[in-house]
């Protein structure tokens, strides 16, 4: 699947999605860029390694507080954030090893460019813009 035209829309499920596509001054990644991006990324790595690391310290222990409710709420939201993290440093490795295999800044989905500003706010993406709306709308 390829992204049509800069501005398309796409039906789904009888409701219309419309997106605006990237203009070509933002698809084009530099050395530079890739180095910048590549930075943020092992920056990110580092960053959810030391958030796992922290809330593996804090982690209860069984049979070191009771189970009351306090405990348990604690439980699922340490257990959340240790899960976002891990998805997040899943997504960060895997976009280290698309830069090192020539294939990052590329949509998974259509196979088009993902723009630099995307890239710079969130450098793991696997998808273009639409791609991912689409994704998530779909899912």
């Amino acid at each position: 699947m390829a992204c049509p035209n800069p501005l398309s829309s796409y039906a789904f499920r009888g409701e219309v999605l419309s997106y605006t596509f990237a203009t070509i001054d933002e698809l084009q990644l530099t050395s530079e860029d890739l180095v910048a991006l590549r930075t943020a990324l092992h920056d990110e790595r580092t960053f959810r390694r030391e958030q796992l690391a922290g809330l593996a310290e804090i982690w209860p222990r069984h049979g070191e507080q009771p189970h009351d409710r306090h405990t348990m709420a604690r439980e699922e939201v340490l257990t959340a954030l240790a899960g976002a993290a891990q998805m997040v440093l899943i997504d960060v490795d895997a976009a280290l090893r698309r830069i090192d295999t020539g294939h990052y800044g590329t949509c998974q989905l259509c196979d088009q460019p993902i723009p630099l500003p995307r890239l710079r706010i969130l450098p793991q993406a696997r998808y273009c813009g639409p791609c991912h709306q689409l994704k998530e709308t779909v899912s």
